[in-house]
């Protein structure tokens, strides 16, 4: 039973033990999410081309469907892959902080 457990549990030791993101990273994780993902989905996040980003929006949404979404890009649609460009930890951040309603706009 034990190495079961173990097995379950890794995944949120491992997440517990990443680092913080960097307050610069940060800065410029939420700049690229208001200037370049809100050229589509409107700069205050509320939706234009693309569907809103707001925490309303998405509340209730899979945070991994979310994460798989911003990584792999929507084919047939506008929605581009960031996966190229972005790590997985800063995708996760980026949906965590829209999730909470942490981004506004300027």
């Amino acid at each position: 039973m034990f190495p079961i457990l173990l097995i379950l549990l890794l995944p949120v030791a491992l997440q517990a033990a990443a680092a913080p993101m960097p307050e610069g990273r940060q800065a410029r994780l939420t700049e690229l999410l208001l200037e370049d993902c809100g050229a589509c989905h409107g700069r205050t996040l509320r939706g234009g081309l693309g569907p809103a980003l707001t925490a309303r929006a998405l509340e209730g949404r899979d945070p991994e469907t979310l994460f798989l979404t911003i990584r792999d890009g929507r084919p047939g649609t506008a929605m581009p892959p960031w996966g190229p460009y972005l790590k997985e930890e800063e995708i996760r951040w980026l949906v965590e902080q829209l999730q909470r309603g942490a981004i506004h706009a300027r």
